[in-house]
């Protein structure tokens, strides 16, 4: 037997043992794998709802924190190209023989190199809009909690009134 060919048995088998290995998986019974770390509560993996980040409680507060800039410079960068040569190598064969002949390509060579400064806004805090929570999920021990939100998020907590109950999905926490 050659080599494809028993290359080509060795790729079947594989493809066989790993699809009868997926078919075998999938039959084992219905168990499958259990949610919670094994704590047996009967749900595989399949019935498990995606993990959500949001939490509830009253709102406290809310603030937005403006974006804060100032004007900076940095090196002005420009592109200086100029003319150049390479030495190109040919070769070919005809039989025994080689013939090789060089030949001279020219070509633009570009970097880039710096001229002067120029002046840019550089944003020292980015834009943050802020809801502030008591009550976070329920504990009453959990007071004035500070969450990063998205502007529509804060806006809707505007809309709601002082101690609302509101549910926020945060971007992050402080403020």
């Amino acid at each position: 037997m050659g080599t494809k060919q028993r290359l080509v048995r060795a790729g079947l088998t594989a493809i066989l043992v790993a699809g009868l290995g997926a078919c075998g998986a999938a039959t084992d019974g219905g168990a499958g794998h259990l949610d919670g770390g094994g704590k047996g509560t009967g749900k595989t993996s399949q019935d498990a709802r995606p993990h959500s980040d949001a939490v509830f409680g009253l709102r406290d507060g809310a603030r937005h924190v403006a974006k804060k800039t100032v004007r900076s410079t940095r090196p002005h960068l420009v592109q200086k190209c100029r003319p150049a040569t390479k030495r190109v190598k040919h070769t070919k064969r005809s039989g025994r023989t080689k013939k090789t002949w060089y030949t001279t390509e020219r070509f633009r060579d570009c970097h880039q190199v710096t001229k002067g400064t120029e002046t840019y806004t550089r944003v020292v805090r980015p834009e943050r809009w802020c809801v502030q929570l008591d009550d976070v999920n329920g504990a009453a021990a959990k007071d004035d909690v500070w969450y990063r939100v998205p502007h529509a998020t804060y806006r809707a907590a505007l809309d709601k009134g002082a101690h609302a109950r509101i549910k926020i999905e945060p971007t992050g926490t402080g403020c």
